[in-house]
């Protein structure tokens, strides 16, 4: 699955093209590598994502192309959250 896709679907970030300009100014790695909107992501790799003065590291659970709102948190595991400055 694309990794812009990913990001809406599991609403971690709400709108697609929001997640494509984040991606395109490098604030998100894949396992430590820069990643762009059109990366592919799998069950297991790990999301590096700048927010602003925060970094948040979570891990990939499931992929599913359709969820629910309710359900959406089951696709991912936040592993750390810190703040930056």
């Amino acid at each position: 699955m694309r990794l812009d896709k990913f990001l809406k679907v599991s609403r971690v970030i709400k709108r697609r093209t929001l997640a494509k300009e984040i991606s395109s100014e490098g604030r998100i790695k894949i396992n430590d590598h820069t990643a762009k909107a059109g990366s592919e992501v799998s069950a297991g790799d790990v999301l590096e994502i700048r927010f602003g003065q925060k970094v948040v590291t979570l891990e990939i659970l499931q992929l599913e192309a359709y969820t629910r709102k309710e359900d959406a948190e089951q696709m991912y595991k936040v592993i750390k959250e810190e703040k930056i400055g």
